[in-house]
C-alpha cells in the first residue's frame, strides 16, 4: 500500500511539474510580438480607411497603394524602422477595435482616441496628433442649423447620430441629457451623410474630420457646442494588443521621433490637401 501511494504521489509530482513547465513556456511567449514580427518579416496594421486625412482611399491606385493618409505614413514609418513589410488590413471600425482586443493584428492606426474602455482592452500609445483646441469633439449639422446646438440641452428634440464604438458614442451617452433619438452607424461618413440627407439632425464627430467633410461637400457646418474632454487623454493614438509592452515601447519611440521632427503635423496638412483635391469625405 505504501509503495502504491508513493507511485501515485510521484505521478502527481511529474504531472504538476509538466503543467508548470507548460504554463511557463506560454508566459515566456506572451508579449514577444515585436520579436515575432521581426522573424516573420511583416507587420499587420488594422485600419478603417474612411477617415480623412488620417486614412482614406485614392481609387486611382491599386493594392495597398490606394490607402493614403497620416496613419498610413505612420504605419510605413514603424515598418521601415523595424525593417519589415507593412501589410494594411482594411476593416469596419468596430472590427478594428475587436481585432486588436483579440490580438488578431499587430496594431491599429485608425484615428483612435483614448477612452478608459479602450485602455482596459488594449495598450494605447502616446498621443501623436493633437487638435489645436482641447475640446475637439462636437456636432456636424446642416448649414442652416449651425446655431442650433449651443448647449447639451439643445439636442433634446434632435435626432443624433454617430459611429458605433467611437468615443463620440460615449460622449453622447454621458453628456447629452436628452435627445429625440440616438442612432449608431458603422462609419462616420454614414453619419455625415445622414445629416446631409435630413435623416438625422446632428452627427457627433471629431471637429477636424467633420469640417473636412463639410468643406468637401457643402451645405454643412460645425455647431458651437463642444463636448467636455479630459486634457490628459487627448491625442490620436495607436492601439496595440494588451500586454505587448515591447511593441508599445517601440511604437512610442517612433512617435517621439516623428513629433520631434514635426513630421506628424506636416503629414496632417499634406493629406488634408490631398483629400480635398480628391473630394474625399
Amino acid at each position: 500500500m505504501k509503495k502504491t501511494i508513493a507511485i501515485i504521489l510521484a505521478l502527481i509530482l511529474v504531472f504538476s511539474l509538466a503543467a508548470c513547465s507548460s504554463g511557463g513556456g506560454e508566459s515566456a511567449k506572451a508579449g514577444n510580438r515585436l520579436e515575432e514580427i521581426k522573424e516573420r518579416g511583416y507587420i499587420e496594421m488594422a485600419t478603417e480607411p474612411y477617415f480623412a486625412p488620417y486614412e482614406f482611399i485614392d481609387s486611382s491606385k491599386d493594392g495597398d497603394e490606394q490607402y493614403q493618409g497620416l496613419d498610413i505614413e505612420l504605419g510605413k514609418y514603424i515598418a521601415e524602422k523595424l525593417g519589415v513589410e507593412l501589410r494594411i488590413v482594411p476593416l469596419e471600425f468596430s472590427a478594428v477595435l475587436a481585432s486588436i482586443t483579440e490580438g488578431k493584428y499587430d496594431f491599429a492606426a485608425s484615428a483612435l482616441a483614448y477612452s478608459p474602455g479602450r485602455a482596459e482592452n488594449m495598450n494605447m500609445s502616446k498621443g501623436y496628433r493633437f487638435s489645436e483646441e482641447v475640446a475637439s469633439y462636437g456636432f456636424l449639422v446642416r448649414e442652416e442649423d449651425q446655431d442650433l446646438i449651443k448647449t447639451a440641452e439643445d439636442a433634446a428634440d434632435l435626432v443624433v447620430v454617430t459611429q458605433s464604438g467611437s468615443v463620440q458614442e460615449g460622449f453622447v451617452n454621458d453628456q447629452i441629457p436628452k435627445y429625440k433619438e440616438f442612432k449608431l452607424v458603422s462609419s462616420m461618413t454614414d453619419g455625415f451623410l445622414m445629416v446631409s440627407e435630413g435623416k438625422a439632425d446632428a452627427c457627433a464627430c471629431d471637429i477636424s474630420n467633420g469640417q473636412l467633410y463639410a468643406d468637401a461637400n457643402g451645405g454643412l457646418a460645425i455647431a458651437p457646442f463642444r463636448f467636455e474632454v479630459d486634457e490628459s487623454t487627448q491625442g490620436t493614438r495607436v492601439g496595440i494588443p494588451k500586454g505587448e509592452e515591447e511593441l508599445t515601447e517601440f511604437i512610442n519611440q517612433c512617435i517621439d521621433e516623428l513629433r520631434a521632427e514635426g513630421t506628424i503635423d506636416k503629414w496632417y496638412e499634406e493629406y488634408s490637401d490631398y483629400a480635398r483635391k480628391l473630394g474625399v469625405d
